[in-house]
């Protein structure tokens, strides 16, 4: 495998920003498409960037998509508390799905959880519809903690986010 797993350089933030956008609006995951309020996070790297670590899966020079790493419940955590990682915004470009991409991000935030002093676990949220990426947190050890599922709209009565842990 060439792709190699490393922080976002500010000049990549566009781009990484536009492939998570885009992966998030072909499968379907935000509820208003392109009106959707979440998609300007979803492009704001750079806002990311300054109060988490944000990964880039890069191969031959070419970003093929990324994550948010947050080590112990930092400021973009969504549920993790102290002690906890959190992993965000885990997106690939589809042109580059099933070339492994995905599961060395996912990869290099365990590795940095378990270097991370005093965590013990890794989280993350999910859409119910997110089938591949189950797939995926499952065969690296994580397990469904549904006393954790939250819903981040409430107004929205559909869209509660399932959760996984990984303990390290």
């Amino acid at each position: 495998m060439d792709i190699v797993i490393r922080p976002a350089d500010p000049g990549e933030y566009g781009l990484l920003g536009e492939i998570t956008a885009r992966a998030y609006l072909q499968d379907g995951l935000l509820d208003f498409g392109e009106d959707d309020a979440y998609l300007g996070e979803l492009k704001d790297v750079a806002k990311r960037a300054a109060a988490a670590q944000v990964l880039v899966a890069v191969e031959h020079g070419r970003v093929l998509g990324g994550v948010t790493f947050v080590p112990d419940g930092g400021p973009m955590a969504d549920l993790a508390g102290p002690g906890e990682a959190e992993i965000r915004m885990l997106a690939v470009d589809h042109a580059a799905r099933g070339r492994g991409a995905g599961e060395a991000l996912v990869r290099a935030c365990v590795e940095r959880a378990r270097a991370t002093a005093g965590c013990v676990r890794v989280i993350l949220s999910s859409q119910r519809a997110m089938h591949g990426a189950h797939r995926l947190y499952e065969r690296l050890g994580f397990v469904r903690t549904p006393e954790r599922d939250w819903n981040p709209l409430p107004e929205l009565t559909d869209l509660t986010l399932i959760t996984y842990e990984l303990t390290l």
